[in-house]
């Protein structure tokens, strides 16, 4: 029986899902407002100016939106071309797009000029992948130009007719924007919500609707206060990075490792529930040197499974941990 549950609501009229790891906040999904473009949104757009220095180019996306291209290498102003939207931007910023399109459903993605079809390295299996190969080649036409295909990790030991209608539903949309002759600025596929993002990326799971279950768990985000073992630590986002402080009541160099440690095992829970990211600085609990070693250790075993890009960076002179983590989601507390 699965330990996960998914559970679907709304908030303020827009899509919102919650992952549940037995009966806990796992992870949380809320749609942002209408007028900002969703993850994966496709548009066609027009080189505006370059940036010298950065390599990087403004583009015009239509309704009014502003794209910034950060390898432009190539591109001229006035130029068209197909982009999709990667992250979330700041109120009045540009919003993150790369020219690198991928059509991603849940068990597979369609990956334009990147030809050939080819089964995630995670699946060992090999009479499993070469039934996936089969199925896929089956489906897909012979003639299938620069598009590729990569079958995804959760299509292991998925029933036929599943991966058949994902295949060529996916492949079917993909070839329609692929083919686009228009002109100008325009927005031509949307993201997914909140709850299809729940379906394509999250585990097979029973699903519920009552999404009074969840509430005192979200807005338990809203606070700086994280209650975790024999640690509590306070997570404030500033407008330069986000700083996290580290407190336990235990004395000495023991309950300060082990307050560190409950921080490592549950900090990127909490950063990903709050949607938080960028520079991040931890103020930890006093630790001896000999311990910073055990510390990395565990946040990097912490962060092994977490979905969201996060880098490492190490010790600042005053004994400060920094780390950086891309900027996927709108801070949760923008979005309640």
């Amino acid at each position: 029986m699965t330990p996960y549950q998914i559970v679907l609501g709304q908030v303020d009229d827009r899509a919102a899902a919650a992952l549940m790891l037995d009966g806990r906040l796992h992870d949380l999904l809320i749609d942002a407002p209408g007028d900002r473009p969703r993850i994966g949104a496709i548009y066609r757009a027009v080189c505006d100016r370059p940036i010298k220095g950065q390599g990087g180019m403004f583009l015009r996306l239509g309704d009014g939106l502003t794209g910034w291209h950060r390898n432009a290498k190539g591109l001229q102003p006035g130029q068209e071309l197909l982009v999709q939207v990667t992250g979330h931007a700041e109120r009045g910023k540009a919003i993150p797009v790369t020219d690198r399109i991928l059509f991603k459903s849940r068990y597979c993605i369609v990956t334009p000029g990147a030809a050939g079809i080819n089964v995630a390295r995670s699946l060992k299996d090999e009479e499993e992948r070469d039934r996936l190969l089969e199925i896929a080649h089956d489906v897909l036409p012979e003639d299938r130009g620069s598009m590729g295909v990569i079958l995804r990790t959760a299509a292991e030991g998925q029933a036929e007719e599943d991966l058949e209608a994902d295949l060529s539903d996916t492949w079917e949309m993909a070839s329609q924007v692929m083919s686009d002759t228009g002109t100008g600025a325009e927005h031509l596929l949307d993201g997914p919500d909140a709850h299809r993002l729940s379906w394509r990326d999250w585990p097979d799971a029973p699903v519920s609707e009552t999404w009074d279950e969840v509430l005192d768990q979200i807005e338990a985000l809203r606070t700086a206060e994280v209650k975790s073992g024999p640690a509590t630590f306070y997570i404030e986002p500033t407008r330069a990075m986000v700083a996290v402080d580290v407190n336990t009541p235990e004395g000495g160099s023991a309950g300060g490792f082990k307050a560190n440690l409950a921080l490592a095992r549950e900090l990127p829970r909490q950063l990903r529930l709050r949607g938080l990211g960028g520079q991040i600085v931890l103020d930890l609990a006093p630790m001896p040197k000999k311990d910073r070693r055990g510390f990395e250790a565990a946040l990097r075993t912490a962060l092994r499974d977490d979905p969201i890009e996060t880098s490492l960076i190490g010790w600042t002179p005053l004994g400060h941990f920094e780390m950086t983590r891309r900027r996927e989601r709108i801070p949760t507390e923008e979005l309640l």
